[in-house]
């Protein structure tokens, strides 16, 4: 690569600076429909990390392109680092401007004519790539209403029977049903003999 392409201009890199601080942004804002669910808590940077390898899961499944539905979960909520988390009540009431934020976000990037790209897919709907997104977006939600349910909250069996008639592909559905029957402890504490946690490894050691 020549030194006259590898450089930028200094106004696109001071505005990908910006960029990057502004996703980190996403560390700090809380997904705030935890707070009418009683118990939980989320910011959308994890939400999205999370969404993104659902969602490339989901494309493996189906035969897409990995690559694409991962990059439409990977941006679908990064709006929100200026317009905050709108839930469902929010959403009752108010209008959020989630183009204009990120078309805000991406100015002057050089990431503008892609990033918006995903989004307007996404918004869509139409495209195979899209719904398995969206049901990535659900299938996380999905995963934290499970983990809540299985600490006590009864109301988040309420929640989840929402999601999951949200759900459009039968890859994600598929997974959904199981996810439900597992306990989400079980990835770490369920496929050891239950004497382990008792001796913490000391019998494999003196063996």
């Amino acid at each position: 690569m020549s030194e006259k392409k590898r450089h930028l201009p200094q106004e696109q890199l001071a505005r990908l600076a910006d960029f990057f601080n502004e996703v980190g942004m996403l560390r700090h804002t809380p997904r705030s429909g935890y707070a009418f669910l009683g118990t939980g808590r989320e910011n959308v940077a994890e939400h999205s990390y999370r969404t993104a390898v659902i969602g490339y899961v989901l494309a493996r499944l189906a035969g897409l392109d990995p690559a694409r539905v991962t990059f439409l979960c990977l941006f679908h909520d990064l709006h929100e680092a200026r317009t905050g988390d709108f839930n469902y009540v929010n959403h009752r009431y108010n209008q959020c401007r989630a183009r204009e934020a990120l078309q805000d976000a991406v100015a002057g990037t050089g990431l503008a004519g892609e990033v918006l790209g995903f989004w307007d897919e996404l918004d869509q709907g139409q495209s195979p790539e899209a719904a398995l997104a969206h049901d990535a977006d659900q299938l996380d939600l999905i995963c934290n209403l499970k983990a809540e349910l299985d600490k006590g909250n009864a109301f988040a069996g309420e929640w989840l029977k929402s999601a999951l008639k949200r759900l459009r592909s039968p890859w994600a559905k598929d997974l959904a049903d199981v996810v439900l029957r597992t306990d989400h402890n079980r990835w770490w504490y369920g496929h050891v003999d239950g004497n382990w946690w008792i001796n913490r490894g000391r019998d494999e050691e003196e063996s």
